[in-house]
């Protein structure tokens, strides 16, 4: 090992003793503060139980805010000698130069928008062709999507697209039989089938989009240290016009760059994957992550649901280095719209990381990749924790004001008081919110000290009113994705199985009836603590108000922070305004224009309800979709399934038909060719809804 090759061993070495030391000494501080309260008389066991759940807590938060105060560090100074950006692994001796190569941008949906998909990769296209470099990437989308009207709108979009990019042909669509593994067995199948033509794949997600000159620099990245496997470059949320998501954006413009940082800071080149917004290298991507079925049922057997974490461990155990480009700039993603559609979204990730609990124990993991799986299920713990922790609070405060203090006893002649739940409830207070809000105030720091970054969002006085505002939010939201969190943990335990549903992805707004069917628990459980803990223990009382007001004005928050009017009002005063609202990044700019318009096209064959019936009796249409069908011949029972449900259809109209049996019926090309003839030939037209009659153009 050359000595800078060890000199680099031991800054990575030193930066982790650094990093674990300082969250240590933090939590055993924090703890110590809480158990001087319990000293007299004894720690007794409901006191040892709250300071066990305090110390795991502490150590959560306390690694959050070290990891962001290391970030503002390193962000003030401009200072991070072992970042991938300025890495270089290259042998100059050993490495010759590069072949000519491509790179795959892949992205996989699952019953996304079509429209807003390949306006989306239309952007990004274009971006990079602006660059130049475009000769070195192809697209492939690796469609999963069952209902089949979204599947025959996305095989249009995609031929419309296909057609005016030309030859050679840049742009590739599949949809699968079946999608079994769902995303990671999209993506791997993408790599049985398609990934030897490729030296890299950037993965991007539905709602994905990224810069061009980001594309080109990630490959660059990559070929600069052949030892790296993977590069995530860290997503912005934009696009959203909700008071609520306006103010997810602002946090993750102005706080997030700090968090991630502070990540790289320690975790370097064990890193992780976030799923999308990153380039891979294939061969090794495809060698070493192929997922096992766990054992056991869902949820915590069968498939890996969030299977970046893990395929991020797989590449490190096999050698491979993981990187955070916390550095570069033009990734972006689409968030939830309201509160209840981010709780849904969590409710998908929650199985999916507390599966994660079979795999720390994993044979060959990396220390750090066995913390990340740790971390992952702790992001979903700490909510039911904190509400235990809370509860056993109220209970212990409950039973000590039942004791009858005592004065005067023994030889004493001054009056000895008694101890008060107050101490705890101040330590617990505190502490946990200096680490919570410290790093909000070094985030205003940080945009003090760089002059350039506060006209980006919107000032510095503007910036603190944001987030004074967004802290009041968080206050108020906390509780109730407490309680959220807390009974889809409880239902993953009861074995209930959350599926893998599509997303809600738009702009639309909380109606009454949905947030007081959401959010009407929410609100009986702070009126019924509220009215025993004022009763009883006035003192909790007090201190629990931050808590019960959440959950109080749940249904009003939760209906007001879902408007896009008064999203739109704060973005005109320059609330919550971020770099990418106040300079919009050109490929933010061309997606907008491709969706206005798309939005603008009278394309019908583009558009519209029963377009799977387009496939059926449309000859374009037909033509098209029986060409990307797999060549497989139907089994005699599935013939007699399909020949029912062409009867079906005749006799008794498309609308008696379900999604699964309208993509059964187009899913077979001897079957789909049964029935275009049939239908086509004039035999007894079916009745159905769809577009006008199109003209004969063969077929």
């Amino acid at each position: 090992m050359s000595s800078d090759a060890l000199t680099g061993v031991r800054g990575h070495q030193l930066r982790r003793i650094l990093f674990f030391s300082l969250v240590l000494l933090t939590t055993l501080g924090a703890l110590s503060l809480l158990s001087v309260a319990f000293q007299d008389g004894g720690t007794q066991p409901l006191e040892l139980v709250m300071l066990i759940l305090y110390a795991i807590l502490t150590l959560w938060i306390s690694a959050s805010f070290w990891t962001a105060t290391i970030g503002f560090a390193i962000l003030l100074t401009g200072r991070d000698r072992y970042a991938i950006a300025t890495a270089d692994t290259r042998d100059p001796a050993k490495d010759a130069p590069s072949a000519p190569f491509k790179t795959a941008l892949v992205m996989p949906v699952y019953n996304e928008d079509p429209v807003r998909v390949f306006a989306g990769l239309r952007a990004v296209w274009q971006s990079l062709a602006e660059t130049g470099q475009q000769e070195g990437f192809e697209v492939f989308v690796v469609s999963d999507t069952r209902d089949p009207d979204i599947w025959v709108q996305e095989e249009l979009l995609w031929r419309q697209w296909a057609m005016e990019l030309g030859t050679p042909a840049r742009l590739f669509y599949r949809n699968r039989v079946e999608n079994t593994s769902r995303k990671s067995g999209n993506i791997a199948d993408f790599c049985r089938n398609w990934g030897g033509r490729y030296r890299y794949m950037i993965v991007l997600d539905a709602d994905s989009i990224m810069s061009g000159e980001t594309l080109v620099e990630m490959v660059a990245r990559m070929e600069r240290n052949p030892g790296v496997a993977l590069i995530q470059v860290p997503p912005v949320p934009v696009n959203r016009a909700s008071f609520f998501a306006r103010m997810i954006q602002f946090a993750g413009s102005l706080y997030g760059r700090m968090f991630t940082a502070g990540l790289s800071y320690w975790q370097l080149g064990t890193s992780n994957f976030w799923g999308h917004n990153a380039i891979i290298r294939v061969k090794p991507f495809a060698q070493h992550c192929g997922l096992p079925k766990l054992p056991g049922r869902e949820p915590f057997g069968g498939e890996i649901l969030s299977h970046d974490f893990v395929e991020a461990a797989l590449l490190r155990r096999a050698g491979w280095g993981v990187w955070l480009a916390y550095d570069l700039g033009g990734s972006f993603e689409e968030i939830p719209p309201t509160l209840i559609d981010y709780a849904k979204r969590d409710r998908r990730w929650c199985q999916g990381n507390l599966q994660h609990s079979r795999l720390v124990l994993a044979r060959g993991f990396k220390p750090l990749n066995r913390l990340h799986l740790v971390m992952g299920v702790m992001s979903y713990m700490a909510s039911p924790l904190w509400l235990i922790f809370l509860v056993i609070t109220g209970i212990a405060a409950y039973l000590q004001s039942l004791v009858e203090p005592v004065y005067f006893f023994g030889n004493n002649f001054l009056p000895v008081w008694p101890e008060t739940f107050t101490v705890e409830m101040t330590t617990v207070l505190w502490v946990t919110l200096a680490m919570l809000f410290l790093p909000k105030l070094l985030a205003l720091v940080l945009l003090a000290a760089k002059r350039k970054l506060r006209p980006q969002f919107g000032g510095l006085v503007r910036a603190t009113f944001s987030v004074l505002l967004e802290s009041l939010f968080s206050v108020l939201l906390a509780p109730v994705l407490m309680l959220f969190q807390s009974k889809f943990v409880a239902a993953i335990l009861l074995r209930q199985n959350v599926g893998w549903p599509a997303q809600q992805r738009g702009d639309h707004q909380t109606g009454f009836a949905e947030a007081f069917g959401t959010h009407l628990s929410h609100t009986l459980i702070a009126a019924v603590v509220g009215f025993l803990s004022y009763r009883y223990v006035p003192a909790f009382f007090w201190w629990f108000t931050p808590v019960l007001a959440g959950l109080a004005l749940a249904i009003p928050v939760s209906m007001l922070t879902s408007r896009v009017w008064l999203g739109q009002l704060a973005r005109r005063a320059g609330i919550f305004l971020t770099p990418e609202e106040t300079t919009q990044p050109r490929v933010l700019q061309l997606l907008e224009q491709n969706l206005a318009a798309a939005e603008s096209s009278a394309c019908d064959s583009a558009t519209g309800d029963d377009l799977w019936y387009q496939a059926v009796v449309n000859p374009c249409a037909y033509s098209l979709h029986a060409s990307l069908l797999p060549d497989e011949t139907p089994n005699r029972r599935r013939r007699h399934y399909l020949e029912g449900l062409i009867f079906q259809l005749q006799d008794d109209g498309a609308h008696t038909l379900k999604a699964a049996e309208k993509r059964a019926l187009v899913s077979h090309r001897d079957g789909l060719y049964e029935l275009h003839t049939l239908l086509w030939a004039g035999a007894r037209a079916p009745r159905v809804g769809r577009p006008a009659a199109v003209p004969n153009e063969g077929g």
